[in-house]
């Protein structure tokens, strides 16, 4: 008889998700589930609203990432209208984009990942956080991490007119602009985050690189997956996470595919399973084979590992430099090694603040003109970025007066759902071998999950009608009165 072991709750993510484990007579891997429980339903609920409020409405999908879906959603509506911002526009969406991804990823890499390689994978879980990280690097190590996650926030509200959900971006441009004495503050942040990124990667290197065994398990084969991969591109092949094309590359880093966002229907498809809330997006022109990599599978990856395969290089200097060394330590692109996404994760970081340096020392971010008003009459239209765990479209069709009709949101984590289902398993078999199961090896399990940087309350969406529901209603004892449920 097969042994179950649950993980549940998964740790160091958001949202709701557990991982189920099956062994099979000899203790060893049979199947795993990544499970996601929790329905949030936005595609539904933004039916009815106007367009334009769904820039402010859909940001309440995630605290952690409500910039990612605000401009998503602000392009998706510039679509619908055809209208295009003007560059002052654009660059001010762009530059409050460039310095929440500094916060993102230094969130993820000191407080979420990072305790793994920073603490140790075997540590004990009441020091494997960030306070566990803080007594590793120093106190003040870790309240740097909060300076500069504090200074880019404010540069976030300055810009987006809040601090979480920001309400500034609107159909043809901004609502707001910056005067020259906001610009300044805004470059001393920015040169800041530089020095941020710079002295990451130190740490990065210092602890992670450094340590045979840590790039030992990176390099690992339970670690790894030789999966297409997807990131959106400049007319230079340089990464850029507000604007530019999709690009798909495959296995041996070769071009697959090229699209504008309004065209991703054309190359990707989407399908369900009975057992997750997560819906499987994959490359259209390959097919659905399963849970399985290779290049006749249409599985791919969008992760910021995938986002510098799909890439030539970075658009900055500094950050182009650790990107070359990434690839040169690594041994060549692409690299497909699920736990090597941490260390591209910070030469994004590093790129965005030099990003966010440029823009903040472009005096046209001080013109004007930050709104071209729509005049044509809505119908549909896409808004596509790379949110901070992949690449995230916002698809609109509304009537002629603007109200949404019907809303598609594929976010990061959905369109890394199949890999990471296909590392959870790897890792699993890697780690857990006849019947031998304890709470270090299920953490390297985790770890298979966590380079993901998951967000399950972005990504729980469903096509309606095809998913199984269950309801359970208890007294106030605790005991089952009622259940209903869909098949």
């Amino acid at each position: 008889m097969a042994t179950r072991i649950s993980i549940d709750p998964i740790t160091r993510l958001e949202g709701h998700g557990r991982i189920e484990i099956f062994l099979d007579d000899s203790g060893n891997v049979d199947n795993v589930y990544f499970q996601v429980p929790e329905l949030r339903g936005f595609e539904a609920f933004c039916e009815g609203h106007p367009v334009e409020e769904l820039a402010r409405i859909t940001t309440r999908i995630c605290g952690v990432c409500p910039e990612a879906h605000h401009l998503a959603s602000a392009k998706a509506a510039d679509a619908v209208y055809g209208v295009e911002p003007p560059p002052a526009a654009r660059k001010l969406r762009e530059l409050l984009y460039s310095a929440f991804f500094v916060t993102d990823h230094a969130t993820h890499f000191y407080i979420l990942g990072g305790p793994d390689f920073i603490v140790g994978p075997n540590a004990d879980p009441k020091v494997r956080n960030i306070l566990g990280v803080m007594s590793k690097v120093g106190k003040e190590v870790g309240l740097r991490v909060i300076n500069t996650r504090h200074k880019c926030h404010h540069v976030i509200k300055i810009l987006g007119g809040k601090t979480i959900h920001p309400v500034t971006s609107i159909p043809g441009g901004v609502s707001k602009g910056v005067i020259e004495e906001e610009r300044a503050e805004i470059e001393e942040i920015a040169r800041d985050a530089v020095e941020f990124g710079i002295f990451t990667l130190k740490i990065f290197g210092d602890i992670v690189l450094s340590n045979r065994a840590y790039v030992d398990l990176i390099m690992s084969d339970g670690y790894r997956h030789e999966t297409y991969n997807m990131g959106t591109v400049d007319e230079n092949n340089r990464i850029n996470f507000y604007d530019g094309m999709v690009r798909v590359t495959d296995q041996a880093g070769k071009e697959f595919a090229r699209f504008h966002a309004g065209d991703y229907t054309e190359h990707i498809a989407e399908r369900v399973e009975p057992w997750t809330y997560l819906k499987f997006p994959y490359l259209r022109k390959v097919g659905w084979k399963g849970l399985v990599d290779g290049e006749d599978s249409g599985v791919y990856k969008a992760t910021p590992l995938s986002r510098c395969n799909a890439a030539d290089g970075m658009a900055t200097p500094l950050a182009q430099e650790e990107y070359e060394r990434m690839y040169d330590t690594l041994g060549g692109k692409p690299v497909n090694a699920t736990l090597a996404t941490h260390w591209a994760r910070l030469v994004e970081l590093l790129y965005a603040a030099e990003r966010m340096l440029e823009l903040a020392t472009d005096e046209e971010i001080t013109s004007d003109e930050i709104r071209t008003i729509p005049t044509g009459v809505p119908s549909e239209g896409v808004g596509q970025v790379e949110a901070p765990r992949g690449t995230l479209f916002h698809h609109y069709v509304t009537d002629e007066k603007g109200l949404i009709r019907k809303v598609n949101l594929i976010v990061g984590t959905t369109n890394n759902n199949a890999a990471i289902c296909m590392s959870l398993k790897k890792a699993a078999q890697a780690v857990i071998r006849n019947g031998k199961v304890d709470e270090g090896l299920l953490n390297l399990v985790e770890m298979g999950f966590r380079a993901y940087d998951p967000c399950l309350g972005c990504a729980t969406h469903s096509l309606p009608g095809t998913m199984p529901l269950i309801v359970k209603v208890y007294d106030t004892e605790g005991n089952p009165v009622y259940t209903a449920a869909r098949d």
